[in-house]
């Protein structure tokens, strides 16, 4: 996966100039029942969506089954309000033996118009599971 244009409602400018990097592999409505005490959306609602997106981007790369075993550099950037529609972009950062890193980049789409923010990144480690769930190596 790379660089792609992103011909959907997830890609109007910010007012930086920049967008998000990668492949669109999902789009979410943050809902209230996804709220934190405070009334903003709860970070673990948002990591779940970060690692979905992930999972998907590394069982298309690698053919098959993966596991999510390590998540790095997870940064919480702009909090997620009720309403956005959370777009989580991916790329592959570094395939190994048994085991992908995806990069993962969120930004939310605020109040139903074309305004982005980018909410949260990070790199997420999947491994490639064979049919009994053990580690495989990946093809090349």
């Amino acid at each position: 996966m790379n660089e792609k244009n992103h011909n959907n409602d997830c890609n109007a400018t910010n007012p930086e100039g920049q967008g998000p990097f990668g492949t669109l592999t999902i789009r979410t409505l943050a809902m209230p029942a996804d709220t934190n005490p405070s009334g903003d959306i709860f970070g673990g609602w948002v990591m779940s969506q970060l690692d979905i997106a992930g999972a998907i981007a590394a069982v298309e790369h690698v053919k098959g089954r993966v596991a999510t075993v390590a998540v790095e550099a997870m940064t919480f950037i702009a909090p997620v309000k009720v309403g956005d529609v959370l777009c989580v972009y991916c790329t592959i950062k570094h395939v190994g033996t048994t085991s992908i890193a995806i990069g993962v980049e969120a930004w939310a789409r605020r109040n139903q118009i074309a305004t982005r923010v980018k909410v949260t990144d990070g790199t997420f480690i999947y491994v490639a599971l064979d049919q009994d769930g053990k580690k495989r190596k990946i093809k090349s």
